[in-house]
């Protein structure tokens, strides 16, 4: 019986540099070495540039680049043991998603992906040739083992053609971005590709924030029987060993399964996640956010904190006329609560010195939301001002339903770096504030239970101006993550007016999406790189 120590190595790179993912390569392989006696480590896709490396993969240097870091590791690598690592390999003036292999400073196989994803997030085929219609197979000690990479495997093709060309076990490399039910859906289609191929699966994924994508990692190891017989932990780096036995036809894989995740604790795990990598990686000394006292900063704030620490973390209350006193001591309890920095500046002096240099501008005009937006563009310079002076980074604290009906302001609340709860509709974001408070009690239960309110007018409730709720969101999410069209949304018993009037803010509202900070994506449709509307359109709702 031939038995081999394979590692999967989730790791999180940083996208574009390439010197610094290929130390983290080489040090990870040392460590699977040294911890378990690695005789295979296996990384995720393109693990060399991170994913997604985006226009960086038409830099003319990248060629360059990357040959010095296979050159690089064929030196410092261990010699004794496999490594197959993700990069972009270009061939005869055509770049490809590819793995190769490396041993005893040498480069055994390389594989080219053959499946390239062009929807959602997905934007490959504006620069990978996919590759040909072929297996790549090695045997190592015995044990033949098939290379694919991330997409393949959700189409028969390249696992079948593996299985044919003699693979024992599938290697899988990716980087699959989170959204919520995500890891259910990998192992649901592996574990069908396993069963109907009789064939074994590595799956090792990316972890960690890049810009608005969340990988949570996750790597598991499946059997040809369908079983899931080892699982990696969840938005951590990790070193996964497993032992991979063969004996004849007949191939046995174990490992460690670590625990699942709830849906509620992966969502707020992919929130600490993306704010921590995003302000690290982007090397902000701290973030600062505008406490309201109500849900939406609550949350922000108790995300901030996980993520980054109270120390790293300042909360600003900025009250008007209009903020009621439960909010002043709302957003005191939690700043104190979470132990961050916070401080209390009133906005009613600069709003005034605005309404008497507009005076002459206003005149025979009739209050309306202009007053309103006027409050919160206050609050946008004060928060941005503590932003230059301490390089903090502004989070802001509009939540997905907001942003879909445009109930935010330009260069007020919307005036910021990173939007923590952009795609988390407000029924999730109470979910996802008494999940918190399960953890430790930081949220009061009347900023939870009391009607949302902006607080920009007097005794003003979200639900004078939107439908409540729980019926906003649902056709928001047929609309936008569905694609239902406004007719297809009223015949499945939606009133037909406040369907098209929700339909109609979506679209008129793209302007303001398109001046929006980035959020993190946790649904299977953001407002980012995976919903492109343009905002000039004679496009009609019900259509």
């Amino acid at each position: 019986m031939t038995a081999l120590t394979v590692v999967m190595a989730q790791v999180n790179p940083l996208v574009g540099d390439v010197e610094g993912n290929t130390s983290l390569v080489i040090e990870k392989v040392e460590q699977a070495k040294a911890l378990y006696n690695a005789d295979v480590v296996l990384f995720p896709e393109l693990v060399l540039t991170g994913y997604p490396p985006e226009d960086l993969l038409l830099r003319p240097s990248l060629t360059t680049r990357i040959n010095s870091a296979l050159d690089r590791m064929k030196l410092e690598l261990p010699r004794d043991v496999y490594a197959v690592v993700g990069l972009p390999l270009t061939e005869q003036g055509h770049l490809y998603n590819s793995a190769v292999v490396l041993y005893a400073g040498a480069e055994l196989a390389h594989y080219h992906k053959q499946k390239l994803p062009n929807f959602q997030v997905f934007d490959e085929k504006r620069y990978f040739t996919p590759g040909k219609r072929k297996a790549t197979v090695l045997d190592i000690e015995g044990i033949s083992f098939g290379l694919t990479i991330c997409e393949d495997v959700w189409h028969p093709e390249p696992v079948l053609r593996a299985v044919e060309a003699g693979a024992q076990c599938i290697l899988n490399l990716n980087a699959s971005p989170f959204h919520l039910n995500k890891s259910e859906e990998r192992y649901q289609l592996i574990e069908k590709q396993c069963r109907e191929h009789d064939v074994g699966l590595l799956y090792v994924n990316q972890v960690g924030g890049q810009d608005e994508l969340v990988f949570d990692g996750a790597s598991m190891a499946i059997d040809s029987l369908g079983n899931k017989v080892a699982q990696g932990p969840f938005y951590e780096e990790a070193l996964i060993p497993l032992t991979v036995k063969a004996e004849h036809d007949s191939l046995e894989i174990s490992g460690e399964l670590h625990e699942g995740v709830t849906h509620h604790e992966s969502a707020y795990q992919a929130l600490v996640t993306g704010v921590r990598d995003y302000v690290n990686k982007n090397r902000f000394k701290g973030v600062v956010l505008g406490l309201s006292g109500g849900i939406d900063s609550a949350l922000t704030l108790a995300v901030a904190v996980d993520a980054l620490g109270p120390e790293r973390v300042e909360a600003v209350m900025m009250p008007f006329k209009y903020t009621s006193q439960m909010s002043l001591h709302d957003a005191e309890a939690e700043a104190n609560t979470l132990g961050v920095r916070y401080s209390v500046i009133p906005i009613e002096q600069p709003y005034n010195s605005f309404m008497t240099m507009l005076e002459s501008e206003f005149e025979g005009t009739q209050r309306d939301t202009t007053e309103e937006n006027l409050q919160a563009r206050c609050r946008g310079v004060l928060l941005m001002a503590i932003s230059n002076k301490k390089g903090y980074l502004v989070l802001t604290t509009g939540n997905k339903s907001e942003m879909a009906v445009g109930y935010s302001t330009l260069y007020g609340d919307m005036a910021g770096g990173f939007d923590v709860l952009k795609d988390v509709p407000k029924t999730l974001v109470y979910e996802l504030s008494r999940y918190r408070n399960t953890l430790s009690e930081v949220i009061p239960d009347r900023v939870i239970t009391r009607p949302p309110s902006a607080e920009l007018a007097p005794d003003q409730k979200d639900e004078d101006s939107l439908p409540p709720y729980d019926v906003l969101d649902e056709i928001l999410r047929l609309y936008i993550e569905e694609d239902v069209s406004a007719d297809g949304i009223v015949a499945k018993g939606f009133n037909k007016d406040e369907v098209y009037r929700v339909v109609r803010l979506v679209d008129l509202n793209e302007y303001k999406r398109r001046q929006a900070p980035i959020g993190i994506r946790i649904t299977q449709r953001g407002f980012g790189k995976d919903r492109r509307y343009p905002i000039t359109s004679g496009w009609h709702i019900g259509e």
